[in-house]
């Protein structure tokens, strides 16, 4: 039997990675195609994403198919949250999109709930966790700032439609990237009209809203003849890239907690409804699309930022580290010495991540990292914490008991740092799959294909097709002392 076979797309903000998924017989097997940087582009004093470095990054992963007579069904595009491409009239795409981690939203929130609509109601509106790149944020400080590219733009593109407006020249609106606006209500799963009077944005300037598994259309002539795949069909999958990865939790039931791992944490549920609360609304937690129209209720969380910045200087240093080195001379080190509050603002984008984590400790009283081992444990340390109070929140307000976490994403490959998380949590931490967000976007565009009924049968199939990793708490720690450590932890990063 002939494999069908189906490319995803996954982009995310520090590199790009393109998956062959290959479906014969209920079974799949995947095959790295492609794998790029991504990186923000600063030029007179604003941070953009490179569009154009993308798409060609896309066409050269087509191309290898084209190339290799791979018989593609479909291609999907999963990205980041939030961002968003302008096009005019004509379709002519209006500059570069702005990047979330450009500071020019810094204080813009406030503003908004001072002139506009409280925070109170706007959380009630969207349930969405308030944070000031959101697209509505973003939005209000663009036309605050007449920002030209906007005031021609006759239609606002999320990251994943942009793309595959890019691929089609069909534009759409993917519910669950849109739900990451802030502009859309999780109830009717439509723009709020009222929000989008309030930053002076007609509702026509968004495409049609489609769900996870829509036909986008199919590859433009130019892009099908120049890659040699032909007209391939362009699904929207699930477009934010964590839905994806939610899809693709192996698992058979709902009892879980999940953890999206990797520049950014995401840590959450998957229920049927929103959890909009005055609790939820205390706590900051979020409400965004998942498949099947459930939600995902989830705390963003910054992640290996922290390490990902460290790691660059120490690059441009001259000292050039595998993870699995840097793990090495951690464990050479104190325990529990330094923390920080890994989502302090001052970790958003600073000119240096050492010195902005050596000034952290310096205002908490604490000592500062001295050495390159002891940066990677106060890192993998605060994040560990940072789970379990997240997790302590999720287990107040799910409407169902937490038996498991499962880690998704690149960081369920950090065998130290999945341990330490078992140990701060004092529960089974499931690692796996690592490509989660490739394989969930690849395993929606198979159930497009009729191939897989639900998201239930997806996971099932994942279970089959991978083996995760368990990693249980350990009887050896002291629980005495990882409390007493979470508690300082708790203390120093309260702020």
């Amino acid at each position: 039997m002939e494999a069908n076979n189906f490319l995803a797309f996954d982009i995310g903000a520090s590199s790009g990675r393109v998956l062959l998924i290959s479906f014969r017989e209920g079974h799949f097997e995947m095959r790295e195609i492609h794998r790029f940087p991504n990186r923000m582009m600063e030029l007179h004093g604003r941070y953009y994403w490179n569009l154009y470095h993308i798409y060609n990054e896309l066409k050269q992963a087509l191309s290898i198919c084209g190339r290799e007579r791979i018989k593609l069904t479909s291609v999907g595009v999963d990205t980041w949250g939030v961002d968003f491409g302008l096009l005019g009239a004509d379709g002519t795409i209006l500059g570069l999109p702005r990047a979330y981690r450009d500071s020019f939203t810094a204080g813009t929130p406030e503003i908004f709930f001072e002139e506009k609509m409280s925070r109170r109601e706007v959380y009630r509106r969207t349930g969405i966790q308030i944070m000031n790149f959101n697209s509505l944020f973003q939005l209000y400080q663009e036309k605050r700032e007449n920002y030209a590219p906007l005031k021609q733009a006759t239609t606002i593109l999320f990251m994943p439609d942009l793309i595959s407006y890019m691929l089609t020249g069909n534009c759409v609106c993917e519910y669950t990237d849109a739900s990451t606006s802030q502009l859309l209500n999780p109830h009717s799963k439509e723009m709020d009209r009222d929000l989008l009077d309030a930053v002076d944005i007609p509702a026509s300037c968004f495409a049609r809203m489609v769900f996870p598994g829509t036909i986008v259309g199919r590859l433009t002539d130019n892009l099908a003849r120049e890659t040699g795949v032909g007209k391939v069909k362009v699904i929207a999958v699930a477009g934010h890239d964590t839905a994806s990865a939610v899809a693709a939790v192996p698992t058979t039931d709902a009892r879980f907690a999940y953890l999206s791992s990797g520049t950014w944490s995401l840590m959450g549920i998957e229920t049927e409804s929103p959890i909009i609360s005055d609790e939820s609304y205390r706590e900051n937690f979020t409400n965004e699309g998942g498949i099947d129209g459930t939600t995902r209720f989830l705390k963003n969380i910054t992640g290996m930022w922290l390490l990902e910045r460290c790691k660059e200087e120490w690059e441009q240093d001259g000292a050039v580290f595998s993870y699995a080195d840097l793990i090495g001379l951690m464990e050479q080190e104190e325990a529990y010495r330094s923390f920080v509050n890994p989502d302090d603002s001052c970790f958003a984008n600073p000119t240096t991540m050492q010195e902005a984590i050596r000034r952290y400790c310096g205002q908490t009283n604490q000592p500062g990292p001295e050495n390159i081992g002891q940066f990677v444990r106060c890192i993998f340390e605060s994040l560990a914490f940072s789970y379990r109070k997240v997790l302590n929140r999720l287990k107040q307000m799910a409407p169902f008991p937490i038996e498991r976490l499962h880690i998704i994403g690149g960081g369920a490959k950090n065998d130290f740092l999945n341990q330490l998380i078992a140990d701060v949590i004092q529960m089974p931490v499931i690692a796996g799959p690592s490509e989660a967000t490739a394989i969930g976007n690849g395993l929606i565009q198979t159930r497009a294909a009729g191939l897989v009924n639900n998201r239930w049968e997806m996971r099932r199939l994942i279970l089959e097709s991978i083996s995760p990793k368990t990693f249980l708490p350990k009887s050896s720690c002291s629980s005495e002392e990882l409390e007493q450590a979470y508690q300082r932890f708790l203390s120093l990063t309260s702020k």
